[in-house]
């Protein structure tokens, strides 16, 4: 038998999407890369944006046309899914299951599992991140220390899907990431809708991070996400003295206006939010950060918009992820008027774009001739890409294999988004 696995959405969800391969494999499935071949399809998906959910309709044609052709084909649905869209979309796919009972496929499948995965006992929403995945790759693994949120951002289907936040014990945290760097991980990153929030007993994040950061071996720690109203001087001590943390923090704006901020239910202040980056600056010089950013969000004038641009200006960001508003059905901002027009919202994607291009393109030219490590994770012929430790892409040019090698590399070049540089050696 074989599974075909189709993940969409952020970190969180390819996190477990390795975990249901690990429960597939432990039932005697083997993958397959390619859709054609499978006998089971099971798709995490994601119900944060409406073009994700609108893309797993777009799978009802191929998956009616392999029933045909397999009686034995079968298609499951679990991850980041709204009830609505549970509803929608049950009446075709074979089995609908919540990630957080994942355990108990073998029994909807009717099939023994080769080890016990306490399957029977209820899940508890954060149960099930305790199965040991089938990671992605040796070298860089994503860990989740939590799951859940509480904070019910206007626009965020969040809380519904994955409700209230619950903390994994700090003893299965270290567990994993010990058995990662026993077998040569050289990235780990720190998963949770909100890392901030982590608190297990008398452990909050900063506690945990000093913790990983006293873990043995040679590895990098990243961590997202982070609430920029509760990213305390505590967590920037932790990451300025654990030195496995590397200089790169992506701390999400989402509007340079504290009007729209507010209507957002953001919690915070521009004036805080920049009172935050420049501590962080000043505890770790050179650190790179990104932001993501709503354009068009309901009631975003063209003087808010500035704001925001002003904001760009000002913190000077390595890079953002824009993203123009569309309403989701369930959140308190679907009920708002969306008296942005599409025209008007791409045209401030663009012109924000713009804007961080000029910004990037200014820092990344200071980085040439400069030497970084880089943890390259792709190639393309003998081009191979990497993110260096402030997670800027970088290209080299190799003869040999270089996938999940840190190297030291001296930058040549420098594009906006990319950087370009030789090979001195090989750590």
């Amino acid at each position: 038998m074989y599974y075909h696995i189709i993940a969409y959405g952020c970190q969180m969800n390819i996190s477990d999407a390795e975990r249901v391969s690990a429960v597939l494999e432990n039932m005697g499935y083997k993958e397959t890369l390619h859709l054609n071949e499978a006998d089971l399809v099971a798709v995490v998906m994601c119900s944060i944006r409406q073009s994700a959910v609108d893309r797993i309709f777009g799978l009802r044609q191929k998956f009616e046309g392999f029933k045909i052709h397999n009686p034995k084909f079968k298609t499951l649905l679990t991850g980041c899914v709204l009830k609505k869209d549970k509803k929608n979309l049950s009446q075709f796919f074979d089995y609908v299951l919540d990630i957080k009972d994942i355990k108990k496929l073998p029994k909807v499948l009717k099939i023994k599992p080769r080890h016990n995965l306490s399957y029977s006992v209820k899940c508890d929403g954060v149960n099930y991140l305790d199965i040991t995945p089938k990671y992605a790759n040796n070298f860089s693994a994503s860990v989740p220390i939590m799951t859940g949120c509480n904070n019910f951002c206007a626009y965020c289907v969040v809380p519904y899907v994955r409700e209230r936040e619950i903390s994994r014990p700090v003893k299965e945290i270290i567990s994993e990431i010990k058995n990662l760097v026993k077998n040569d991980c050289k990235e780990i990153w720190l998963l949770g809708q909100n890392v901030n929030s982590y608190k297990n007993g008398k452990t909050n994040f900063p506690a945990l991070l000093k913790i990983i950061n006293n873990v043995p071996g040679n590895f990098w720690i990243r961590f997202t996400s982070s609430h920029p109203k509760d990213f305390s001087d505590e967590l920037i001590d932790a990451m300025t003295n654990s030195k496995k943390v590397t200089p790169y923090l992506n701390l999400p704006v989402q509007s340079g206006d504290d009007n729209v901020l507010k209507l957002m239910n953001r919690h915070y202040t521009i004036k805080e939010y920049k009172n935050k980056i420049n501590k962080l600056r000043n505890k770790i010089p050179g650190i790179a950060i990104s932001t993501d950013v709503i354009v068009g969000f309901p009631g975003e004038t063209k003087k808010h918009f500035e704001n925001t641009v002003k904001l760009f200006r000002d913190v000077k960001y390595d890079m953002a992820y824009i993203n123009k508003y569309s309403a989701r059905a369930g959140t308190v901002a679907a009920k708002l008027k969306d008296n942005v027009s599409v025209v008007e919202k791409k045209r401030r994607e663009k012109f924000l774009t713009k804007v961080l291009k000029q910004i990037a393109l200014g820092k990344n030219k200071k980085t040439v001739g400069k030497e970084t490590i880089v943890l390259f994770n792709e190639n393309r012929g003998d081009n191979y890409f990497g993110k260096d430790e402030h997670y800027k892409t970088v290209k080299v040019r190799s003869d040999k294999n270089i996938i999940g090698k840190l190297i030291k590399v001296k930058i040549t070049k420098a594009r906006p988004f990319i950087l370009e540089g030789k090979i001195v050696y090989e750590k």
